[in-house]
């Protein structure tokens, strides 16, 4: 079965995460992706938090269906290889530093005329123009720039950063649509594009809705915890048996009173004037939350979402990442699979979180460093046995 992006060539120049994800979801829906990588040492994220001796999991869990190329582009052999490779490639993204690629004789201006029709995609903390430019980033300050921070956490602490990567993976869904965006305006005029997306811009545009508060309200946003707007419940309730990840979130709007409070066995606060209207049970928070905790402790985090979730009331169990990995509604989506790569072995990564019905994406294990090297030089540049054995001599590939 034809896959949604077969025919469809990426030269993947990103290392470490936000162009990594981007390029590893075009490859699951069906994009031939060419990572790039320098000869002997590779992506960086290869050998970054590597914890046996193996590629790292890093490394493994954002370049799977990939192929690999390596190229020495410091060479003058190496760019003429990588220009011929882009010559018959749609799309190249890159996430180095501020001008590294215009410094090597690689920038869009050059690459443009070597293929018209190219996708230039680029990564960068602050983007390629702006005040801040010429900066760099990682995600933690991509989240501190793009007003993340200074909304997560509770009052009594300092600004705190969000663990999942909004920053870098993010910006590699940002990316993703920014390109498949550019490929659907070259069928109307056959020509390539740059396409540039910055993770403080991507950041930013996740907080839309806290920007939107600040001007409706007048103010700074300030930190709330666990508590979504003036709504009880609304936070985070604990249960048995009391570990530190034993919680529930709960959040039922003014609709889901009465199945809430039927649910957790108390029909009697239905009607309880005290309890009647959102805005009363906020007035009296203090004496509903303790309602509802003393339920929430009385079972499991995911009994109580079963019996909340029955009832129609929106609840989710706090999973740790041990609870995620082995959760059986991801399973089943194939949104936790297992990967053999050797020779660490058998691993749990996530499967593509789009599901398309006509072309399901297949996860396929990450590329050795250079698998690919002599196939796709030999199909896109015709390179030959002699030649590349002078490749490997030099140091090119």
């Amino acid at each position: 079965m034809k896959k949604a992006l077969d025919g469809l060539r990426v030269i993947d120049m990103t290392h470490n995460q936000a162009g990594p994800a981007c390029t590893q979801i075009l490859a699951w829906l069906g994009a031939e992706v060419i990572k790039l990588e320098e000869p002997g040492k590779g992506d960086v994220a290869r050998t970054n938090m590597r914890d046996q001796d193996s590629d790292s999991l890093f490394f493994l869990i954002l370049n799977s269906s990939k192929k690999s190329l390596t190229l020495n582009l410091k060479t003058d052999e190496g760019k003429e290889l990588f220009k011929k490779v882009i010559a018959s490639s749609d799309v190249l993204v890159e996430n180095f530093s501020p001008g590294a690629l215009k410094r090597l004789g690689l920038g869009y201006d050059v690459l443009s005329k070597v293929n018209e029709k190219l996708i230039y995609a680029t990564i960068k903390g602050f983007g390629t123009y702006g005040p801040y430019s010429g900066f760099k980033s990682f995600e933690p300050i991509a989240q501190a720039m793009g007003g993340a921070m200074c909304a997560t956490g509770f009052p009594e602490n300092p600004p705190t950063y969000v663990w999942p990567a909004i920053g870098d993976s993010g910006t590699g869904m940002h990316m993703a649509i920014g390109i498949l965006a550019a490929i659907q305006q070259r069928h109307a005029t056959g020509k390539g594009q740059e396409v540039e997306v910055s993770m403080q811009d991507s950041v930013a545009n996740i907080m839309r809705i806290s920007l939107r508060d600040h001007q409706r309200l007048g103010g700074v946003q300030k930190r709330t915890g666990n508590q979504l707007g003036r709504n009880v419940p609304g936070s985070t309730y604990p249960c048995s048996p009391g570990g530190p990840n034993d919680y529930i979130y709960i959040f039922a709007q003014q609709q889901m009173w009465s199945s809430f409070a039927k649910a957790i066995g108390r029909p009697d606060i239905v009607d309880d004037p005290r309890y009647a209207t959102a805005e009363k049970r906020w007035e009296n928070r203090d004496t509903l939350n303790p309602i509802i905790e003393g339920w929430t402790r009385q079972r499991t985090k995911h009994e109580a979402m079963r019996i909340l979730g029955d009832a129609g009331v929106p609840s989710g169990a706090c999973q740790d990442t041990g609870e995620v990995l082995e959760d059986p509604h991801l399973k089943e989506r194939e949104m936790i699979v297992d990967i053999n790569y050797p020779p660490r072995g058998n691993y749990k990564t996530v499967g593509c979180p789009i599901k398309l019905s006509d072309s399901p994406a297949q996860i396929e294990r990450p590329p050795f460093l250079g698998e690919h090297t002599e196939t796709v030089l030999e199909d896109l540049c015709g390179i030959d046995k002699e030649q590349f054995s002078k490749f490997y001599k030099n140091g090119i590939v």
